[in-house]
């Protein structure tokens, strides 16, 4: 079979198999088992015959992505704000919508000299890593819960050659941000106000327990349950979280999550809660979509 055979074959095949963008994938699929640079040089080799060992390679990969299991982990790797993040069943796999959270904290700490970023849940790293890159003088802590995930997250930090730079902690939500760990990731150690955070980040996990079994294959089989699922509405660890920020942020720092569409009426209803804190918002990603909530310290 040619290139093109191969390539129309799997499209249907993924078709059967409910793939959401079966043409897509079939051309990631395919372009990677063959080594190629990119999509594009499949249609350079349309009428390339393929031989019996490349047959071979790419069966198994069609496989998998007919059992639903993610791109990303076939693949093995996804770009988030163009930066190289491997992916596997360790952490959710980062996706292009919380993008959203690095532009938002690179606005927010626009003439803050040398700003101390901390990120919850951090998974894979994506946000940390992007934070890092493109926030000049920024100071990172990303702390996740998981042992996996951080291991993950280290790897990722060294391959985008940040393993030097930026620091990981592991910990319950703020219990990781302890003054051993935040003296790490500043390299300051003059006093208490030092110690106090200038962003925080967190895509905890938001859906509803109730919503177990119901979510797309590619999430509900393969990515871990322990950064999905937040309780009977969601948002028992988002609120956790905003309980324990009281004296921890600096004065008109702002706090940034990633939550489901329906629930920003209800962290806006529950902001009296955490009177130490002013809710700034609810915010849309960039297909229009209200996904981040903001709150500012007083």
């Amino acid at each position: 079979m040619t290139v093109l055979e191969i390539l129309n074959r799997t499209k249907v095949f993924f078709e059967k198999k409910g793939v959401p963008d079966p043409l897509l994938d079939a051309q990631y699929i395919i372009s990677h088992g063959l080594k190629m640079k990119n999509r594009m040089d499949l249609y350079l080799n349309f009428e390339k015959p393929l031989t019996p060992a490349e047959l071979d390679i790419l069966r198994p990969l069609v496989a998998r992505r007919g059992n639903r299991e993610p791109l990303q982990h076939i693949i093995g790797d996804t770009s988030f704000r163009g930066f190289v993040i491997k992916c596997d069943p360790r952490a959710l796999i980062p996706r292009p919508e919380t993008e959203s959270l690095v532009d938002m904290a690179k606005d927010a700490l626009k003439g803050i000299e040398n700003p101390f970023v901390v990120e919850i849940g951090t998974g894979t790293g994506a946000i940390a890593i992007a934070c890092a890159k493109e926030i000049e003088g920024v100071k990172v802590l990303a702390t996740d819960i998981s042992d996996d995930a951080l291991a993950l997250a280290r790897e990722n930090a060294q391959a985008n050659g940040l393993d030097d730079t930026l620091n990981f902690a592991k910990g319950d939500l703020l219990d990781a941000v302890t003054l051993e760990a935040i003296k790490k990731a500043t390299g300051d150690v003059f006093g208490e106000a030092s110690t106090k955070i200038d962003c925080l980040i967190a895509n905890l996990p938001y859906i509803p327990d109730g919503e177990k079994g119901k979510l797309q294959p590619e999430v509900d089989k393969f990515d871990p349950a322990l950064a999905l699922y937040g309780g009977p509405d969601g948002l028992d660890l988002v609120r956790k979280l905003l309980s324990q920020t009281e004296g921890r942020l600096n004065a008109g720092a702002p706090i940034f999550l990633e939550i489901g569409s329906e629930q920003a009426d209800v962290l806006k209803n529950e902001a009296i809660n955490y009177p130490w804190l002013e809710f700034a918002g609810a915010h849309k990603d960039y297909c229009d979509n209200i996904r981040f909530v903001s709150y500012k310290a007083k």
